[in-house]
């Protein structure tokens, strides 16, 4: 006697598909706006179900078809939202071999012709049951011809005529197509009724599931009821008999939540060598370095929230102790840290995506955020230098790498400072000769730049290059006195150039500058006339007899630039090796004497 072949195994989420809009979980709305409808008999002729993935727009679209053609168990029952499930319309149309209900997918069905098919065949009634119904899947997908084809129907089709059209993507559906249907958008399942849902699956299926992996399951799935099904699936054939959250983590390829939230404080407090010590230890353990860089980037996200609204502390995928974790870091931490930390962990996602080495990329990057963890904010430092001394002595500063090493302060003697630029925008004081501390003093009267030149050096002095090139190239000098600089700009000038101008020599000098406007002036600008000079000294040394035996020697050659003697002569000077100096007693060393 043969034995009866086991029945092949059904995945959880085709197990579990809900059969009646009872077991739709987590769409209230949009049960009750059916139920409402047909019990009204104000039955749609078409519907457009959207929403991400796995949120039940195809069995929703199911469920209606039962719905519209159940005749309920003593076959005389009507459109309902309740189907019973038993008669042959519910049964038909459970198992997908309703000759009345077309189910087609857009994705591989996209032309004319198979829309041309629906055209043809809507003329017809149903064969067995009330309503002809068709169910077209990713609808988005039908090409612009197809939709355009569909329109007539869509607007008016017999009254045995149902559509129920499905996508992920509505924004692509044409706003012709939308018009012609009710709209229903799914939501994204919230985590205390997917929990409860996942429990009770588990429950069914004699399945030990922990809570902790059911919600690292639940935060997984995103809001999608099918992924969390597929992953639950999975969990449950990896952890061969009770499925803890350590294999689920491991299944996933996830870093533990505790330490990854041990990793951030890690990062907060400067603890570079911790930090990698902590991320090496879960890459070792199997965690992805783009997942601990995520799980980062969403326990920032979790604590900037929490510190706005401290009621999305109470999450039911966060374990308790997570919770209160959470809640202390919300309080202690200021915005602008997180904020910043958040920006970064953007970049370095990208920069992982992008490297040969995920964990050299994701090393780097928590190496970074230590080293800016601990910098202090814009106001921070304005109030910093508003009450540091001008004259204070800056070799005593650390930065933040010493201040998390616990390094000492220096007593050593800092540096010498720099030597001082040659040409200064300072002149000497009136008294006399200034000494190499005091020339670059602040000016004390506004005499001490007697024309725009000296401005002009003030400016290169300062190294604000834009500001020079502004003024060099934009600026016609019409009217000049100590304090006060009047200009016409050029078409290409900034309009706030003035402004700038003046708040820039203000700063600089702590003199008042009056700077403004005019309309016109002659003056061309320093650019247009140092380019003036230039082309005045090329022609005329294109005039000089020994350039021209040259030139003509050369045809290829061109001069360049010109150079007057005396500029040769103080580059010489500058190359030149400074003197020997000569021994106390003024008389000349003799190699040979000691010999």
């Amino acid at each position: 006697m043969s034995e009866t072949p086991a029945a092949p195994y059904q995945v959880l989420a085709r197990k579990y598909r809900p059969e009646t809009f009872a077991d739709l979980i987590g769409q209230e709305a949009i049960v009750r706006t059916l139920g409402n409808a047909f019990a009204a008999g104000r039955i749609a002729h078409a519907f457009i179900l959207t929403g991400i993935r796995g949120t039940g727009k195809t069995t929703t679209a199911r469920i209606i078809a039962k719905g519209l053609n159940c005749i309920g168990p003593d076959g005389e029952g009507g459109p309902t939202t309740t189907p019973c499930g038993v008669c042959e319309h519910c049964r038909a149309i459970s198992e997908g071999r309703h000759v009345d209900v077309l189910e087609m997918d857009a994705a591989s069905r996209t032309g004319v012709n198979d829309i041309r098919e629906i055209i043809d065949g809507v003329a017809y009634r149903a064969a067995s049951a009330r309503y002809k119904v068709y169910v077209i899947d990713e609808v988005h997908m039908l090409s612009t011809s197809a939709f355009n084809a569909l329109l007539k129907t869509l607007e008016e089709p017999p009254p045995h005529v149902k559509f129920l059209f499905a996508t992920t993507e509505i924004r692509k559906v044409p706003v012709t197509v939308l018009s012609r249907c009710q709209r229903f958008d799914l939501r994204r399942i919230e985590p205390e009724v997917m929990l409860a849902h996942l429990a009770r699956i588990s429950e069914a299926e004699g399945a030990q599931v922990a809570p902790e992996a059911l919600a690292l399951i639940t935060r997984a799935a995103e809001g999608s009821v099918r992924d969390a099904l597929s992953l639950m699936d999975q969990a449950i054939s990896h952890g061969a008999g009770e499925t803890s959250a350590e294999a689920v983590r491991m299944m996933l390829g996830l870093a533990d939540r505790g330490r990854v939230m041990d990793l951030f404080e890690m990062i907060l407090k400067g603890d570079a060598a911790g930090a990698l010590a902590e991320l090496a230890g879960q890459y070792a353990d199997g965690a992805d370095p783009v997942a601990v860089l995520r799980d980062l980037a969403e326990v920032t996200h979790w604590v900037s929230v929490v510190k706005i609204t401290p009621e999305a502390a109470d999450d039911p995928t966060v374990a308790p102790d997570e919770r209160a974790r959470g809640r202390e870091l919300a309080g202690r931490l200021p915005m602008r840290v997180l904020s910043r930390m958040w920006q970064m962990l953007l970049k370095a996602l990208e920069e992982v995506s992008l490297a040969p080495n995920a964990m050299m990329a994701a090393e780097m990057a928590v190496i970074r955020l230590t080293h800016v963890a601990d910098l202090p904010g814009p106001e921070e430092l304005m109030r910093r230098l508003a009450e540091t001394p001008a004259d204070a002595p800056a070799s005593g500063a650390r930065g933040p790498a010493d201040r998390r090493q616990g390094a000492p302060v220096a007593q050593a003697a800092a540096p010498a400072p720099a030597p001082a630029p040659a040409a200064l925008p300072v002149p000497p004081s009136r008294g006399g000769g200034a000494s190499p501390a005091t020339a670059l003093a602040p000016a004390l009267a506004p005499e001490d730049y007697p024309d725009f030149a000296s401005v002009v050096e003030l400016i290169r002095t300062r190294r604000d290059l834009p500001l020079l090139l502004e003024v060099e190239r934009c600026v016609r000098l019409a009217r000049y006195s100590p304090g006060r600089i009047e200009f016409a700009p050029s078409a290409d000038a900034a309009p706030d150039l003035a402004a700038r101008l003046r708040q820039s020599l203000q700063g600089w000098t702590g003199l008042p500058w009056a700077v403004s406007v005019v309309a016109a002036a002659e003056a061309p600008t320093l650019a247009e006339a140092r380019s003036e000079a230039e082309t005045a000294a090329r022609q005329g040394a294109l005039q000089n007899p020994v350039v021209q035996a040259a030139l003509a020697a050369f045809p290829d050659a061109e001069v360049t630039a010109v150079r007057s003697l005396a500029e040769r002569a103080a580059e010489a000077a500058e190359a030149a090796l400074p003197p020997a100096e000569e021994e106390a007693s003024g008389e000349d060393w003799d190699p040979f004497e000691d010999a």
